[in-house]
């Protein structure tokens, strides 16, 4: 069991460090088996948004030497659900729940982006200045 639990890790690892990988793969995959690109891109962005949030947690933790880079994602996650849930309320008067999530999500994906790319261009710099 613990062989099966350490090789999910490995692939998980090797996937998210590099997520534009996984994503060109889903993308492609699945838009030559559907057809539907659009439909694709939103699958891509969904499944590649799991792997930024651990790459981006772990980046987080190596570049200010903290273990706060998970909750710190979910907390601004949350906080952002929480949001876009007082607008629906306010504007719509009822709350729809998976649509604010499915609105997070996507959003966390752009987020997520950003934040990978600007820890990964900090890592590198501390890691090459030896900081």
């Amino acid at each position: 069991m613990q062989m099966i639990w350490e090789s999910i890790m490995h692939v998980y690892a090797v996937l998210a460090v590099i997520p534009i990988i996984p994503f060109l793969l889903i993308y492609f995959g699945y838009a030559a088996l559907s057809g539907n690109r659009k439909k694709a891109f939103r699958t891509a962005m969904d499944v590649t948004t799991a792997l930024l949030i651990g790459c981006v947690s772990v980046l987080f933790n190596n570049v200010f030497n903290s273990t706060f880079g998970f909750y710190g994602i979910l907390l601004v996650l949350l906080l952002g659900g929480g949001l876009i849930g007082n607008v629906q309320y306010r504007t719509r008067g009822s709350i729809d729940v998976p649509r604010i999530m499915r609105a997070i999500w996507r959003l966390g994906f752009f987020l997520m982006g950003l934040f990978y790319v600007v820890l990964m261009c900090i890592g590198i710099g501390k890691s090459f200045f030896n900081v």
